[in-house]
């Protein structure tokens, strides 16, 4: 499934936005802005804010609040890191986001576990058999996780 193009990173900022006013979650978000604040930039030179091309990036980290702990980092090279409970979801693209955090707090997503190999997985389903899933590598599940187990 194609889920809405988000070209910016404030586009995504906004999307969040109205995700966190939906679920009724506070949010705060911090922006960097120019090659010289930004953390993906291998491309720029040292104290350079524009990129070669005349661009401006934009990076944002974006804090949820509630249950559970959400954090998102966009990139500006279209990429996002998700963390649910200290379970990271990376480079995942940009677009994903809103299904994403609704499959979170709209109950979809659960975790799993098995005892051979043993671990426990976090599996996020999205919309149209897109499914995203990461190892759990805590010994002990938070609250939300325990809550969010199926066998």
């Amino acid at each position: 499934m194609t889920h809405p193009h988000l070209p910016t990173t404030e586009s995504a900022v906004t999307a969040i936005r109205e995700i966190a006013k939906e679920y009724g979650l506070a949010m705060t978000a911090t922006h960097d802005i120019g090659a010289d604040q930004t953390s993906h930039r291998a491309a720029a030179g040292a104290f350079a804010v524009l990129d070669p091309d005349g661009s401006l990036p934009h990076e944002a980290f974006v804090e949820l609040g509630g249950s559970p702990a959400v954090t998102v980092q966009l990139f500006p090279d279209d990429d996002v890191k998700i963390t649910v409970d200290d379970v990271d979801f990376e480079d995942l693209p940009r677009d994903v986001v809103p299904a994403f955090l609704r499959s979170v707090y709209g109950g979809l997503a659960y975790v799993t576990g098995r005892f051979f190999p043993p671990g426990q997985w976090l599996i996020v389903p999205l919309p149209g058999d897109e499914t995203y899933k990461e190892l759990i590598l805590r010994t002990s599940l938070t609250p939300w996780l325990a809550r969010s187990f199926r066998s």
